[in-house]
């Protein structure tokens, strides 16, 4: 406590002139349209987590949506202070091969963005650290406990996802590789999808969810509308997410193709995944088609400024066939993804980042030219060694970290609990008050 002390102590007492917002009041380089497109893309970003938050309260039972709901907020909250502390510093604090090493909160900090103060682009940067750490509070939905899962939330959003933010926007070794991710297909949502991967098969799977002879008993969400407005926070929040990227206005055209290319990917994508499902199930399916929508949007994310319009249409519909058959596998594995996170995020991350060197354009601004645009494989190694690295990393420590968390505090809650809802236990409370929807059953 008194080291703790003495470090709070030297904070406050630091001179105003060592933190960048006073350099940048005084500085005339910034540019304020800039500054303004940035801004208004981290509130489309940050927005988001209210998307997240109603897609995955939606597609739960009604029981657990207080819980889920509560560990969104506290994702951002807990994102917003590890990166301000570390994250932002281990990103973009200088430009070694592996991590950075300085600008730890905020001191002396420099913005990666030309023409836009430090405040600003780490807003930015703050907002997807919050959306990798979101993805993981689905596939964990019903199950996982509250306090195992701030500690990890917090390790991933402070060290864990700044890593590979570093290799990739950081100027880390990716970046040298011309390894190209423009929104984060890979950095946030592979990412994201590999330590929800990870959380899902440790925590194990729901109970009552797999029959005895292995096949899955699918449990229905409680609020479909609750699901489906989600889904569409979430498109508009896009829009934020990946023309935001742009981290500039000086270049319309890009920032138009790459807002259309946000528009057809996921529109691709749903119809791709409503026709699969309506051939495999006799139905057109709601929850199939919106994570279709969202399996498009995260395979766009990564070659959205690079790719024509007509290749952002091609890559929504792969990528809504990868969410329906990516359900298929988890099933096969005995894994458990109430909202489906792992196929969405995961495996569309994957594919999306994949897409670059596939159907990627130079003169559109991509490193070379993809294997369909006629360069050959060579860009498309580059993205292939890429993801795997940042995938194998996440693996590997999202591992270690829940190993601990595991033998220290537990992964699981207690049986009754999860009969009876988190909410009660957890939380003491109850989303929909008076109604008496938990259960012993």
């Amino acid at each position: 406590m008194k080291r703790l002390a003495t470090m709070l102590a030297l904070l406050l007492a630091t001179p105003a002139p060592a933190f960048a917002a006073e350099a940048a009041a005084a500085s005339p380089k910034f540019n304020a349209l800039d500054t303004l497109w940035v801004l208004l893309a981290a509130v489309l970003v940050f927005f988001m987590q209210a998307g997240f938050g109603m897609l995955e309260a939606g597609l739960i039972r009604a029981k657990n949506a207080a819980n889920v709901l509560m560990k969104n907020v506290m994702d951002f909250s807990f994102a917003a202070l590890g990166f301000f502390a570390f994250g932002y510093a281990i990103m973009f604090g200088g430009d070694g091969a592996l991590v950075g090493d300085s600008g730890w909160f905020l001191i002396d900090a420099k913005s990666a963005a030309d023409g836009v103060p430090v405040e600003v682009f780490w807003l930015f940067q703050a907002v997807f650290a919050g959306t990798a750490a979101t993805i993981v509070s689905g596939s964990v939905a019903e199950r996982f406990r509250f306090k195992s899962y701030m500690v990890v939330s917090f390790i991933v959003t402070a060290f864990l996802y700044p890593v590979v933010g570093h290799w990739v926007w950081g100027g880390g070794w990716l970046s040298a590789m011309n390894f190209h991710d423009f929104a984060g297909s890979t950095v946030v949502h592979a990412v994201g999808g590999s330590f929800a991967l990870v959380a899902a098969w440790m925590v194990g799977p729901r109970l009552g969810y797999f029959r005895k002879d292995g096949s899955a008993s699918p449990i229905p969400g409680h609020s479909l509308p609750l699901a489906t407005l989600g889904v569409f926070i979430l498109w508009v929040g896009w829009y934020g997410f990946n023309a935001g990227s742009t981290l500039s206005m000086s270049d319309p055209e890009t920032v138009g193709r790459v807002a259309i290319n946000t528009t057809l990917a996921p529109a691709g994508g749903a119809m791709s995944a409503m026709i699969i499902a309506w051939f495999r199930f006799g139905k057109p399916d709601l929850t199939i088609a919106l994570n279709g929508v969202l399996g498009g949007l995260v395979g766009i994310t990564a070659p959205c400024a690079v790719v024509s319009p007509v290749s952002s249409l091609v890559i929504g519909i792969v990528a809504g066939a990868v969410v329906v058959f990516g359900v298929d596998l988890l099933n096969r594995a005995k894994i458990d993804d109430p909202v489906g996170a792992i196929p969405v995020h995961g495996m569309c991350g994957v594919f999306g980042t994949l897409a670059v060197g596939i159907w990627g354009q130079k003169a559109l601004g991509a490193p070379l030219d993809g294997l369909l645009m006629g360069g050959g494989a060579s860009q498309l190694g580059v993205q292939a060694l890429g993801t795997a690295s940042c995938v194998g990393f996440a693996l590997v420590s999202a591992f270690i970290l829940l190993k601990a968390v595991e033998m220290t505090m537990g992964l699981r809650v207690e049986e009754a609990t999860e009969l009876r809802g988190l909410d009660v236990d957890e939380h003491g409370l109850e989303a929909y008050g008076g109604f008496q929807i938990f259960t012993n059953e």
